[in-house]
């Protein structure tokens, strides 16, 4: 018996084969922490996607819009996943520049010497907020 065509899948599962997120509890937290819309509205790690979806992906500065190309519930090698979506003229344009910018370095400026007993704990103090 042939496999029946998948004309919906969940968007977790799908972000995952599509390699978006290395496991499918990556993706299911960054779906309900916000940083993952469908068609631009904030959705659940259930929601039913659909081949024409458009998605906003954000994994840390960068910021992806990709249109459902193919449905996968299960991961596979990358050349597969490429294959289930593509990446909107705009965003792949933006996101080359955000690269660009940040290789360029922006406005780091090295410390004139090295962190003293009282800088360290400052520093710490910092950290652990």
């Amino acid at each position: 018996m042939a496999a029946d065509p998948l004309t919906e899948v969940r968007l977790d599962l799908w972000l995952h084969a599509a390699r978006f997120f290395k496991t499918r509890a990556l993706s299911k937290a960054a779906v309900e922490s916000g940083k993952v819309q469908v068609n631009q509205l904030g959705v659940k790690p259930a929601k039913a996607l659909h081949v024409g979806d458009t998605l906003i992906i954000r994994r840390g500065d960068l910021r992806q819009e990709v249109v459902v190309l193919a449905l996968s519930a299960v991961r596979g090698s990358a050349p597969v996943a490429q294959m289930l979506y593509q990446e909107t003229e705009a965003s792949s344009a933006a996101r080359a520049q955000a690269l660009a910018d940040k290789k360029a370095g922006g406005n780091y400026e090295p410390p004139e010497h090295k962190p003293n007993k009282r800088d360290r704990r400052l520093i710490h103090r910092f950290e652990s907020v």
